[in-house]
This record gives structure tokens, C-alpha cells and sequence, in this order.
């Protein structure tokens, strides 16, 4: 990873930071705050670094930060334990992957796709790509059998079929997006020799405007619930949340779609596990 992009990181998190969440941010005398953010010097100060250093930093001129000096800096800038750690590989504590093959998908994984049967879902690695899924996520959203392989991509599939298939409920629209780019932006600091994995991101920049600033702020956000609406063709409308859970050794991570107990959703979804039977799927 380039110096650039921890400094842009730095920065960003900075600016994101309101002047009452550092103590060290009120001291008498101070000019008046003309943008939103805390200045360097209250970061520099709050981490117990000189304001130089810190300015260096952002600016990629310094020499990469000691753990010591991004444990001080994570506390000033009041990051996330997936910040921390989006923040050490930026600057070179952890080492990166340079293996760019794609994971196999182990048949463990498989078998608990097959027991969760009623359960729509699906997998996917770290460029959300879905390698495999069942009959129910198949008959939900799509088909993925039947699309070449380099269509097989959460995202992409989530574009293509916006305002058709799926929509967000009220006050959460682009969401969805906003946290696949989070959770590319942290898989692009792992693997940044990925060369699959860029022209993903500047396709899906490219294409949805909450993607490429949620790129551009550095949200590596972890991974959580979200709450999806589905225009079913036959099985109409379907309220889901959307779960997520990492499958230990990998990096798949497996993807649910649930329905709440007793609701009209539920009653769909068991229809459309019905159906989903006889899919054939990977």
C-alpha cells in the first residue's frame, strides 16, 4: 500500500471527528474553526507526536509510523477495532497477501448450504464474488447458474437489478452499496495485488455514486445486518434482513437472507424453498 493512501485515511478520519470527541480539542486561546473536523494539531497532540510528524504523515512525506506511534494515533482518532486494523496494514504492520488464486470453496461450506435449505443464501470471497449458493437464494434473486461467471458478483448483480428486484426500506437507500465498498476497501488492503479486485472497484465506482464515496471516505465499516426488500415476481413483495457471517480458516464469508417469525415474508420464503428443490447450484 501506498503512503498516499494512509495519509488520505488519516486525514479522512480526521475531518470526521467532531472537536468535542478530543478532550484536547478546547484549549483557550484558539483561533476560530472554520471547517468541521479536528485541526493536526489537536490529532498531534491527542497522540502525543509532534505536529510536524503528523503533518508529514498525512501528507506522505514520513517515514512509516511504529506500532507504538498507530496505537496512539488510533486512540486520538477514536477508531474502530476494523479501523486499527485497516489503519496497521495501511502502514505496513501486517503483512499483505500476494496470492491473487481463488479460494477453494471447502465442502464443509457446501454441506451447510445444503442443511440450510429453507434459508436462502450464498457465499462469497473477498472481491463478492459468490462461488456458491442454493436453490432458494437461486430462485429469490437469480439464477447465478445461468450467468457467466464473471457476472457472479454480489454488487454487480445488485446494480444490474436495482429498482426492479431489490429496494432498501425507508431512510436506508444505498446502503447496501455504501457497505460492499466497505468491505472491498478492507479486502483491497489485503490483497493489494489483486488486480481482479481494482477493476471490480473502479467498475462499481463508475457506476453507483454511494459506492465511490464510501471508497473515497475509507470505510471499512465490519460487517453487520441490513434489512432488504425484494419485489418477487411471483412471490411478491418479501422483507428480509440480510446476515453475514465469516466462515473461520477462510475468507468466504456466508451471506443469509431472513425472514421474520410468522410474517407474510416467512410464509413466502417457504414457497419459494419449495421451488427451489430442484435448482441446480454450485
Amino acid at each position: 500500500m501506498s503512503k498516499d493512501d494512509l495519509g488520505d485515511f488519516l486525514r479522512r478520519r480526521r475531518d470526521s471527528l467532531r472537536p468535542d470527541q478530543v478532550s484536547a480539542a478546547h484549549p483557550p486561546g484558539r483561533r476560530a474553526r472554520r471547517a468541521p473536523g479536528l485541526r493536526r494539531e489537536e490529532v498531534a497532540e491527542a497522540a502525543g507526536v509532534s505536529v510536524n510528524y503528523y503533518e508529514r504523515l498525512e501528507q506522505a512525506r514520513a517515514s512509516r509510523p511504529s506500532p507504538e506511534v498507530l496505537t496512539a494515533l488510533s486512540r486520538a482518532l477514536r477508531l474502530t477495532v476494523a479501523e486499527r486494523e485497516h489503519l496497521a496494514r495501511l502502514a505496513g504492520q501486517i503483512p499483505l497477501s500476494t496470492n491473487t488464486d481463488r479460494e477453494p470453496v471447502p465442502d464443509d461450506a457446501r454441506r451447510l448450504l445444503e442443511r440450510l435449505g429453507p434459508i436462502p443464501a450464498y457465499l462469497v470471497d473477498q472481491r463478492q464474488d459468490i462461488v456458491a449458493w442454493n436453490g432458494t437464494a437461486a430462485v429469490l434473486i437469480t439464477d447465478f447458474g445461468l450467468l457467466p461467471t464473471e457476472e457472479r458478483n454480489v454488487v454487480r448483480v445488485a446494480l444490474r437489478l436495482r429498482d426492479t428486484l431489490c429496494s432498501a426500506p425507508e431512510s436506508t437507500e444505498g446502503e447496501f452499496v455504501r457497505r460492499s465498498a466497505a468491505q472491498l476497501r478492507a479486502a483491497s488492503a489485503r490483497h493489494p495485488a489483486d488486480r481482479a479486485l481494482s477493476e471490480r472497484v473502479n467498475e462499481f465506482a463508475a457506476l453507483s455514486a454511494d459506492f465511490a464515496a464510501s471508497w473515497r471516505d475509507h470505510d471499512v465499516r465490519p460487517l453487520s445486518t441490513l434489512r432488504k426488500r425484494l419485489h418477487h415476481p411471483w412471490a411478491g413483495e418479501v422483507e428480509l434482513e440480510r446476515q453475514i457471517l465469516l466462515l473461520p480458516g477462510t475468507e468466504l464469508q456466508l451471506v443469509m437472507y431472513t425472514p421474520d417469525p410468522g410474517s407474510p415474508s416467512a410464509a413466502a420464503i417457504a414457497r419459494l424453498a419449495a421451488r427451489g428443490e430442484g435448482v441446480q447450484h454450485v
